[in-house]
Order: structure tokens, then sequence, then C-alpha cells
């Protein structure tokens, strides 16, 4: 069974071919490399990638920048895949904390092999203005705050959705209406896109132009009959 001393000797090779004199346990420290003239190099070593060995690696960051942690590679195929899933998350995650990573496969010996998958660099993250500005239109169209946070596996009510069941609304005592009386009634200003689109599969269109609810659109209603209270009395306190 592999242990994590199995992952020193191929580390410290890994260092000691770049210039590094190697040692271990040093105050704490799994591994240390010194090289006069290039910063100080920490190595944590773990079979897994987890919180704790994070944690370790932000406690090092205090005493060197270049701080790594070095986890286990996989060794089945099982395992290969598992970690293929999480692999970007991993990076991501240790590049926004500025820590380097890389895979360990004892085997074969001597030296075994060493993947380096980051060099810790110091991570200051790109803004993007259009993520931001979705973010605070999606935020300002919703209506009243209709999700728990949290919430995981159950559709999360969108503005684009209150939108449409809103129009689902205004056609709920009608046989069939207009595009433009719909828009009027439920006061969506794309009510035609909606309509048009349907993606939910509420609306059913009986001529150019007009349009008819169809019964997923009434189960749709029933189901939401909280997020429609909200909307009404929002446009009330407006009024």
């Amino acid at each position: 069974m592999t242990k994590e001393t199995d992952l020193y000797h191929p580390v410290k090779s890994l260092l000691e071919a770049k210039g590094y004199e190697v040692k271990a346990e040093v105050k704490g420290c799994d591994v240390v490399g010194v090289k006069e003239g290039s910063p100080v190099v920490i190595i944590e070593l773990k079979l897994l990638f987890s919180l704790e060995l994070v944690l370790q690696g932000i406690n090092r960051q205090n005493m060197t920048d270049d701080v790594y942690m070095a986890v286990l590679a996989p060794d089945t195929a099982l395992k290969r895949k598992n970690w293929r899933a999480r692999q970007r998350g991993y990076v991501k995650l240790c590049r926004q904390l500025g820590l380097g990573l890389m895979t360990v496969a004892p085997e074969p010996l001597p030296q075994g092999v060493v993947s380096v998958l980051l060099d810790p660099k110091p991570y200051a993250p790109r803004k993007s203005n259009a993520r931001k500005t979705r973010l605070v239109a999606e935020f300002q169209r919703r209506k009243g705050d209709p999700n728990t946070g949290g919430t995981n596996r159950t559709k999360i009510m969108t503005a684009y959705r209150q939108d449409a069941l809103r129009c689902a609304q205004a056609l709920v005592t009608e046989k069939a209406m207009k595009v433009a009386d719909i828009r009027k009634a439920a006061a969506v200003q794309n009510a035609a896109s909606i309509l048009q689109k349907n993606h939910y599969g509420w609306f059913e269109r009986t001529a150019r132009g007009i349009y008819c609810l169809t019964s997923a659109g009434h189960e749709s209603l029933a189901a939401n009959k909280e997020v429609l209270l909200i909307s009404r009395d929002q446009r009330q306190d407006k009024k």
C-alpha cells in the first residue's frame, strides 16, 4: 500500500535536478528545497487532494511564495476518471490561492514520475463586465425573492420564467388572445418572444399572432401561485 513517504524521493529528485538542496520534515514542512538566489520551495505531501492539504499549503505561504501541494497520481482506471473530472477545479482553486500543484507516481523506481500541473504565482482575477451586467440585469428583473439559497435539484425561478408565468396568467380566463393584448395584460415587454419560443410548452398558437394556454400552462400556474402573488403585489405597490 502506498504511503505519503513514498512520494518524498520522487519529489526530492525533481528538486535536486533543478539545483536545490532538499531536506524533509523541517519545522513541520514535508519537503523543503533551498537554492542560492532562488526562493525557498516548500512541498506538502498527501495521498489525496483535500481541504486539509489546501489549508496546509496556505499556512506555508507565510514562509515563502513557492508552495506546492503534491498528491499521489491516480493508479487505476476509475481513479484516473475521477481525477480528470476534478482536476480542472483543483487547478483553478490552486491558481486562485497562489499555490502550486503536482502529482506523483512513486513507480517506476527509483525516481518515479512527477507531473507539475501548476507553478505558484500571485493571482489577480480578471473581472468580467459582461457577466456582471447579466448578473445585475437578472437580479433587477426578478420580482421578489422566489428562490431559497442553497437549493439544488429544483427548478430555479428565473426572471424569464416569471415573465412566462405572467403571460400564462393573462390567458388563464381567456380562450385565446392577441400577442399585443397579452403583452399589455401581463406587463411583459418580451411577451412575443416568450410565446413564439414556448420553452416550457405552456402556449399554443391558434392563429397568426393569437395564442391560448395549454394544460401544462394551467398546471404551472397552479404550482406557482405564490410567485404570481408576489408579482401582483409589487405591481399594485408601484401604482
